[in-house]
């Protein structure tokens, strides 16, 4: 972030989308954190700080007489903890584009904070409305996107708003800097073995991270739900496990694509099987491709656990893309956290470890191993298609 600040407005382009319980009292403020470097240096170097972001859908989620909640929605809700953060009071401007937005953005020293309104009470907002753009752009003299979250998204005020700056005006903020910066490391010239681990309930969601995976990954470890239609693709068992039918001979070309390009790719040997998805239902362990009718697997065994663990402490660079079983039941929640421990480990003995998707990130934090190992995401679907090689769209536009 080499633009000069003193005396600027900087228009700031945060993920502030952060949960709340029954009385908007913030839940988990890791995002506002993660945005506390950007604010903060912006206005050490003297500038003042203009700060958006969306929260929720608020469109998609109208009151019955059709007008927006404002009440669920409003960023207003983040006002006060977000001023005890910097130190300072931060103002907040009743709308994003509108009278009260330009006469507060107008008004402001260096040194002084605003926050508008969550962009997407407008529609202008997800159409990447030019006009919706360049009235945000016109508060400000610089703008930087610090928003990993979205930069898939091409919105106004993620990509269309950077269009009205010159490239000396705009740049990323620390959060986007660091995203990149580690998303790249995995992504070109690895220390290796490089190891991927993939979790999550469906092969459809995650295809096109596996197959840009099984071409430069040296291991490919899978597991969670999505294994098991590998494990019946290959002849397996699977009792009434989650499979998607339509998805086997992709999955027995994935196997063949891992053996032609020399990728070891794990499956779970075996797995908790339960008779009812529930956390209180029976359990019993059994071999992946050898469960009985009437049980589905909910999380990977011992023996899966241990040959995981061999590997991920076998590679010197480590990316983790989602759960190894229904984490959310502590019954099935011991093989993704075997597997946390061991990319912690793994770190600690000089490996390179990427963890991102909100399941695994949201294991990594539970256990306390987020500083233990080299780089959470914050971005979960931004990250998903940065490492399937898509060019995001929230880059694009600062990049050019």
């Amino acid at each position: 972030m080499n633009l000069q600040f003193k005396d600027k407005k900087v228009l700031v382009r945060v993920d502030f989308n952060v949960p709340f319980d029954a009385d908007f009292n913030i839940t988990d403020d890791t995002r506002i954190r993660g945005a506390l470097p950007t604010i903060q240096h912006i206005l050490k170097e003297g500038g003042s700080v203009i700060l958006m972001s969306h929260l929720g859908r608020p469109l998609k989620k109208l009151l019955p007489d059709g007008s927006l909640d404002v009440k669920k929605h409003t960023l207003q809700h983040l006002v006060a903890h977000l001023s005890e953060l910097l130190g300072r009071p931060v103002q907040f401007a009743k709308d994003t584009i509108g009278p009260d937005a330009q006469a507060k953005s107008k008004a402001l020293r260096p040194g002084e904070v605003l926050l508008l309104e969550n962009t997407r009470f407008d529609k202008k907002e997800e159409a990447g409305d030019p006009d919706f753009a360049e009235k945000m752009a016109a508060m400000a003299d610089i703008y930087i996107n610090d928003a990993f979250g979205s930069a898939h998204r091409a919105h106004a005020s993620t990509t269309t708003v950077a269009n009205f700056f010159d490239a000396q005006h705009k740049g990323f903020g620390f959060l986007m800097e660091n995203e990149i910066t580690n998303a790249d490391k995995v992504l070109h010239n690895p220390a290796r073995p490089l190891a991927a681990i993939v979790g999550g309930a469906k092969v459809s969601d995650k295809i096109l991270l596996l197959e840009r995976l099984i071409d430069f990954v040296d291991i490919l470890i899978i597991g969670g739900g999505m294994a098991y239609t590998f494990v019946k693709a290959k002849g397996g068992h699977v009792g009434k496990s989650l499979v998607e039918e339509d998805k086997t001979d992709l999955a027995l070309q994935l196997v063949q694509k891992a053996k032609e390009k020399g990728v070891t790719l794990l499956l779970p040997e075996d797995s908790v099987v339960a008779d009812n998805f529930a956390g209180d239902a029976n359990t019993q362990i059994c071999e992946s491709a050898d469960i009985p009718d009437g049980w589905m697997g909910l999380d990977i065994g011992p023996k899966a656990v241990d040959a995981f663990r061999k590997s991920i402490l076998g590679a010197k660079s480590i990316l983790w893309n989602g759960p190894m079983g229904v984490f959310e039941m502590e019954a099935f929640a011991n093989g993704t956290k075997a597997v946390a421990e061991s990319v912690a480990e793994a770190t600690g003995l000089g490996a390179f470890s990427l963890v991102g998707g909100g399941d695994s990130v949201a294991a990594v934090t539970q256990m306390g191993l987020a500083d233990q190992v080299s780089f959470v995401s914050t971005g979960g679907g931004a990250m998903l298609e940065y490492l399937e090689g898509k060019e995001l769209p929230g880059i694009k536009a600062i990049r050019g």
